[in-house]
């Protein structure tokens, strides 16, 4: 075990950040880079890391948005028209429906489905929130992290509804959206930020008292899509504490979502 450099009779397992030489609790100063040992505390360093909700071009998010909106005209035009988007092909074949993945191997539709909605109200309510998270958590973490999430907490959503209810059939990017407000949760704590004076929290929990509260809604899928964003969320602040190369969390976001994927397979039907 090292020894502190300053105190060579304590042990530890903590080095400074900056030059890497082994500091005891006492000789350790909290930095948004990590743990400095006094002399390099003193040193300023400039951090480049974007505030949540600094004004760039949220890509991701709008993409994401468009591909919603495309995948619903395509409800509409292989259906019955706007009131009956459910008897189109689209939707037929994307839903999630437990059955047709383990019986069928559509397994396809864990993602499919979270691109799909039941009407207006439905896509519109999720794509207003979407875009209200993403403006703001996409230039924080960055596109590809974005994209990652966004993908993975949808994957986790459908896990949910998998779990909870394999027989039911769902559509709807609510997982996903849920994903990015527990990531979005996540990041505004790592940064420092009084959670309850941005209303993050109160509004995860009008949206869970929703949940649990209306009928026909996909319980899995909000609660999947919520732990999904919360743990890549952990996953990519304690990836940036520790300076692991960004294709390394990006690597291991995709591995949960491949896990969940696969879950999703073995637990439907």
């Amino acid at each position: 075990m090292p020894t502190c450099y300053r105190h060579p009779t304590r042990e530890t397992g903590v080095a400074c950040s900056s030059c890497g030489r082994p500091i005891c609790p006492d000789c350790m100063t909290s930095t948004p880079v990590g743990m400095r040992c006094p002399e390099c505390a003193r040193q300023r360093t400039r951090v480049h890391r974007p505030a949540l909700g600094q004004a760039a071009a949220p890509i991701a998010t709008q993409a994401i948005v468009a591909l919603n909106v495309i995948a619903y005209l395509g409800e509409i035009l292989s259906g019955n028209g706007i009131s009956n988007v459910s008897s189109g092909d689209v939707f037929i074949h994307g839903a999630l429906f437990g059955p047709s993945i383990s019986i069928d191997h559509e397994y396809w539709r864990i993602v499919s489905s979270g691109f799909l909605h039941q009407g207006i109200p439905h896509i519109g309510l999720n794509l207003v929130f979407i875009w209200l998270i993403g403006r703001t958590l996409e230039p924080a973490i960055g596109t590809a992290r974005f994209v990652a999430l966004y993908l993975t907490a949808l994957v986790c959503g459908s896990f949910g509804v998998l779990l909870l209810e394999p027989n039911a059939i769902t559509v709807g990017a609510s997982g996903a959206a849920f994903g990015l407000l527990g990531a979005l949760i996540v990041e505004a704590r790592s940064r420092g930020i009084d959670l309850w004076s941005t209303g993050l929290p109160q509004l995860a929990l009008i949206n869970f008292a929703l949940t649990f509260a209306l009928p026909n809604i996909a319980i899995g899928a909000h609660v999947g899509g919520f732990a999904g964003g919360v743990l890549v969320g952990m996953l990519f602040v304690e990836a940036d504490r520790r300076r692991v190369p960004r294709m390394v969390s990006l690597g291991a976001c995709v591995a949960i979502g491949v896990a969940a994927f696969l879950g999703g397979i073995a637990i439907a039907g």
